[in-house]
């Protein structure tokens, strides 16, 4: 069997110390680029391995991991769970480990039932995709007994392990878009505290109109669903105030497009009346014929960070605990007009 690559073996190549190997390869301060490069590369073409990589090469094992998710998520439009359930899938059938979805339906919330997978004990890790009503929630971080991971929420009564996107940042990015544009009119669509990730974007709002000298006006935060359920009824109706902004922050894709829809039956154009931006660059086809300026959430590195987090919290490996936050990018594309 060939020998295992060294830190050391590396730096006696390179002529330098194995703390010098050591900051280049994790990417750490106090190293030229230049050097950086030359010992990346030497220690590809040797074969150098990291503990954690040799540890989880030497185990080869494969995990069930079960993945939960309401079934308020994945109706006939809000489908960006199941492109999220498949990111995550795919990434978990890369490291030789299977995944099994279960949907939770709202009796089982509501009856504050275990999931089948867990109770039938089918699993040796959990994802838990989508923030659950807050009684479920609690009952099940009680019960269960298996290393998990929230995904694309973070729970703000426990320290659970959580992946999710900058939604703070990008929204403070979007906003700023529009002051960049000329705007200074700017409302927000989306029904604080219905989750943590609205909220949260709502205050990367606020601080955007903040810092450009704008106060946050109550009339112009419109709800964009029932606080109860997160659902849109056939009698829910966008409340729109009595003098109109120039421009409107939307927590997301799928609430910019229904809200465009809406103000095209109110005689408004987009964007040569009125601007909107969205959030996750996710949008069922057929809902909205504009181009919606957006923040896309980096799926595939969620996906990717939950996964090698909950692996090595299952095999005992260290990691970064806590609130990891991943960042996206803004797409600009049509629903924005320069004032």
């Amino acid at each position: 069997m060939a020998k295992a690559v060294k830190l050391a073996d590396i730096a006696k190549i390179m002529n330098v110390s194995t703390v010098t190997v050591s900051k280049a390869l994790s990417n750490q301060k106090g190293v030229s680029e230049e050097m950086r490069e030359k010992i990346k590369q030497l220690a590809k073409e040797m074969g150098y391995r990291s503990p954690s990589e040799a540890k989880m090469m030497s185990a080869k094992r494969s995990y069930n991991i079960g993945i939960i998710v309401s079934e308020r998520y994945l109706d006939q439009y809000e489908s960006f769970y199941w492109k999220m359930y498949q990111a995550v899938a795919t990434k978990a059938v890369s490291k030789e480990c299977f995944t099994m979805l279960e949907v939770l339906s709202l009796e089982t919330e509501q009856n504050l039932e275990l999931p089948k997978l867990l109770k039938e004990h089918k699993t040796e890790g959990m994802i838990i995709l989508g923030l659950l009503k807050e009684d479920y929630l609690n009952m099940l971080e009680q019960n269960i007994d298996v290393p998990f991971i929230c995904l694309d929420f973070y729970d703000r009564r426990h320290e659970c392990d959580a992946v999710v996107t900058d939604n703070f940042y990008g929204m403070y990015k979007l906003t700023n878009y529009l002051f960049e544009m000329g705007h200074k009119d700017i409302a927000y669509v989306g029904t604080l505290l219905y989750t943590g990730s609205i909220t949260d974007r709502y205050f990367g709002y606020a601080k955007a109109l903040m810092e450009n000298g704008q106060k946050v006006r109550r009339e112009w935060i419109i709800e964009d669903r029932n606080i109860e359920d997160g659902q849109r009824d056939d009698d829910f109706e966008f409340k729109f105030p009595e003098k109109m902004p120039t421009a409107f922050v939307c927590n997301c894709d799928l609430t910019a497009g229904e809200f465009i829809n809406v103000l095209k039956k109110r005689g408004y154009r987009v964007p040569e009346d009125i601007s909107v931006v969205g959030f996750d660059n996710y949008i069922h086809p057929g809902i909205c014929d504009v181009g919606i300026t957006t923040y896309e959430v980096d799926i595939k590195e969620m996906a990717r960070k939950t996964i090698n987090n909950l692996l090595k919290k299952m095999s005992g490996e260290y990691y970064k605990q806590g609130i990891s936050i991943v960042e996206g990018h803004m797409v600009i594309k049509d629903s924005v007009r320069r004032l």
